[in-house]
């Protein structure tokens, strides 16, 4: 959530013209995550995240906004979108398609608890069974062939030692296949930054740019390399266990997803050990940046290699560590 595109005071007045939120009181820029352009916006009526879309076109962005629009109909604590004067959720500011979004309460978690991260097991569970029925479709812009082609552009740039890793990562996810793993709607990004809570209470999950239909267990991968791990990329217990065993009230895993979490604990590593790598070196002009470290992501990738004969769903308590199209993962 960088900025890139800025607004000025008028052009947001005159944008907030076409919905009934009242009138503008304040606006600021929010300098967290990378991809879009972001705005706290507070009106007489309320308050509201302002988000330009600096990558993705107007064509695909019905999918986000009708998704996040269905969550939070169907009980996923998330934010709806807000409509326009014309009953749409899209419009465009300076050039570019914008969206408003009602902000939610609470903030993010630096170091969650075994509460919180039991809060999202439970919410991504959910998400995962009531997102069996949204009619959208998108595939994963970030799967398996986007890793092929942005490690071909960071190689270059990488020591002898990462470039080995990546290039060996690469050839060992491809000869993996998860077509029987179970499909659907996934967050594809649900980090401690895209979740808030007030207390141990989850009051919502947030930007769902990378949403799309993809494997399920990726979506859970992500998920706890982030929430469940301490700085060098081991997993804690019991917040694993929490997070795992409230997400399997909501959906249960399959012996299929058993077999595959090692593998699909590193291709989440390594799908954002290989986008920090790329924003790193590849970085976009903005008037606030914000980009992470790769060196996370490639610790964790490290881990899960090192660990994968005690990686279990099952019982993940006490162990070092711890849906589909026909591509590998």
């Amino acid at each position: 959530m960088s900025v890139y595109t800025k607004v000025e005071h008028d052009e947001l007045e005159t944008f907030l013209r076409h919905y009934s939120l009242g009138q503008l009181v304040e606006y600021r820029g929010i300098s967290a995550g990378i991809e879009n352009t972001n705005y706290f916006v507070t009106t007489t009526q309320g308050r509201y995240v302002l988000t330009l879309f600096e990558a993705l076109s107007i064509d695909e962005l019905p999918y986000f906004l009708d998704l996040m629009a269905y969550l939070a109909e169907h009980g996923v604590p998330s934010a709806h979108p807000e409509a326009d004067d014309q009953g749409h959720y899209l419009r465009t500011l300076n050039g570019k398609p914008a969206a408003l979004v009602v902000r939610l309460e609470g903030k993010s978690v630096d170091n969650p608890n075994q509460a919180q991260c039991a809060a999202l097991g439970r919410a991504l569970g959910h998400l995962h069974v009531v997102g069996q029925s949204f009619t959208g479709y998108r595939e994963n812009q970030r799967g398996p062939h986007w890793w092929v082609e942005t490690a071909e552009q960071v190689l270059p740039r990488l020591d002898g030692e990462d470039a080995e890793l990546l290039d060996n990562e690469i050839a060992y996810q491809k000869q993996h296949r998860h077509d029987r793993l179970p499909r659907g709607v996934i967050h594809a990004d649900l980090f401690r930054d895209n979740a808030l809570f007030t207390g141990n209470k989850l009051t919502g999950i947030i930007d769902f740019y990378y949403a799309c239909n993809d494997v399920l267990l990726y979506d859970v991968a992500v998920t706890v390399n982030d929430w469940c791990c301490d700085e060098n990329g081991h997993f804690d217990a019991p917040r694993l266990e929490a997070f795992l065993e409230a997400y399997r009230q909501e959906r249960e895993f399959t012996d299929a997803e058993q077999e595959a979490w090692p593998v699909m604990l590193r291709a989440a590593a390594l799908r954002f050990w290989l986008s920090r790598l790329y924003d790193m070196h590849f970085p976009r002009a903005g008037e606030i940046t914000h980009t992470k470290d790769p060196r996370v992501f490639r610790r964790i990738l490290a881990r899960r290699i090192a660990s994968r004969d005690s990686l279990s769903l099952a019982h993940p308590a006490g162990r070092d560590d711890g849906g589909t199209r026909d591509e590998a993962y």
